[in-house]
């Protein structure tokens, strides 16, 4: 079979492995790489928010109706809630019967935790604070800072007052609509160095925490790693077929977006592409334009396990008997800290400290022994993160009517049969060639 050096996924495979052997072989080095990775991070949220903002209005703007908007943001909101609550639930339930952290020597926690709950003392985990936090002082500062749900309210209200101008919101309808594609040119551009910025990425990641770090908490990773794909291919496969999509195929669609992720280690990296990706599968602009930035707060199911997992492991190795209703009482703590972790590479991490401080039986300490592993856990839980957001989008569309594959009509969606479901496997593989050049 004959390698397609062109092609953007080759490359950044290709990026992958030698920034793994560079890292490893030239660990000095590969630790001065890590500047790749950060300028193509930058790079992209630099055009994240006005591409949430421009989607957004172009979306509520173009359907009009606010019953229907509303609507679509409480059925997504009530879908976050339930499958990130299944994903705490998992991730909890496997930490007990694996018991990854039973035997591990405590005094072996070696590293300086001190950043990230300091960070966490000063992040707002509350309701009150969060509520007031979605609601920016400053559009502009709220863009410029990269502020997704802040940026995500004003572009709502924007929305729905071109809405209420009728037919002379047009023109400006038309310039936000052309200026969306102005960004989405720019992400292309941007995307041809992305295989430079997963090289840079790995070589750090590599580089600085070792191969061998993943031997000394192999059992950790391994469950960790396991419960993810368990809730990828089982709770989202089974979500997935229930509203007449593969799993497997909606995940071979979005490869590249995948493998970027794995590279960066940040879910924010792959969002514009996402977005564009999931408008050509099927889902309206305006259900991409609302779930997409929104999951990208409420739906972190990969974080969700992470956490969940990573507390009962410093438990576990603090030998911290925890009873079901502790246990009960985590789970309930992480249904609200987890809703304040970013998309973002450590964010978890400050979280899980935001989380443990509220357990004084854990020791925060404990944290340390999973700096050397944190890393490489990151790219998994921002893998499932984004797989999670990709699905729940699919589901939102299909449950408003809002899917159409290949420019048909969102109405006939739901009388398709097994014909349909066909036809759902062609177009999603003619839009992968599509993207994949």
């Amino acid at each position: 079979m004959k390698i397609n050096f062109r092609n953007l996924t080759v490359q950044v495979v290709i990026a992958i492995i030698l920034g793994i052997l560079v890292g490893h072989f030239f660990p000095t080095t590969g630790e001065k790489l890590k500047v790749l990775g950060d300028v193509f991070i930058k790079l992209i949220k630099m055009v994240i928010a006005p591409i949430v903002f421009f989607t957004v209005v172009n979306g509520i703007a173009g359907m009009g109706d606010m019953k229907k908007v509303g609507r679509i943001g409480g059925k997504a909101l009530l879908y976050f809630e339930i499958v990130t609550t299944v994903a705490l639930a998992i991730g909890l339930i496997v930490v007990n019967l694996v018991k990854p952290g039973a035997g591990i020597d405590m005094n072996s926690a070696q590293g300086d935790v001190s950043q990230y709950t300091e960070a966490a003392e000063e992040s707002s985990h509350g309701i009150v604070d969060f509520l007031v936090g979605i609601v920016p002082d400053n559009v502009v500062a709220a863009m410029a800072s990269g502020e997704l749900l802040p940026v995500l309210v004003f572009a709502v209200l924007f929305g729905v007052s071109l809405t209420a101008m009728g037919k002379n919101a047009k023109p400006v309808i038309d310039l936000f609509d052309k200026l969306t594609q102005a960004f989405f040119g720019i992400v292309n551009i941007i995307m041809k160095v992305s295989p430079i910025a997963a090289f840079g990425a790995m070589s750090y990641t590599i580089g600085k925490f070792g191969i061998g770090s993943l031997f000394s908490l192999g059992k950790l990773m391994g469950s960790v790693y396991i419960t993810m794909a368990l809730f990828i291919f089982v709770v989202l496969g089974a979500i997935a077929k229930f509203y007449g999509f593969s799993i497997v195929s909606f995940i071979r669609y979005i490869k590249e977006e995948i493998l970027l992720v794995l590279g960066t280690s940040s879910s924010e990296s792959a969002l514009p592409r996402m977005m564009d990706k999931l408008e050509k599968y099927g889902c309206s602009k305006p259900v991409v334009g609302l779930v997409v930035p929104t999951g990208y707060s409420f739906n972190l199911d990969g974080t969700s396990i992470y956490l969940s997992m990573a507390a009962m492991f410093v438990a576990q190795a603090a030998g911290v008997d925890m009873t079901i209703w502790q246990q009960l009482t985590l789970l309930g703590v992480l249904m609200l800290t987890s809703k304040g972790a970013a998309g973002v590479t450590g964010s978890g991490f400050i979280t899980l400290a935001a989380t443990l401080s509220a357990f004084p039986s854990i020791p925060v300490a404990g944290m340390a022994l999973l700096l050397g592993v944190d890393r490489f856990m990151s790219e998994a839980r921002a893998i499932t993160n984004l797989i999670g957001n990709g699905v729940a989008t699919v589901v939102v569309a299909k449950m408003e009517g809002e899917f159409a594959p290949q420019g048909r009509e969102a109405g006939a969606e739901g009388n398709q049969g097994a014909e349909g479901t066909h036809t759902d496997q062609t177009a999603l593989g003619k839009h992968a060639v599509e993207a994949n050049g």
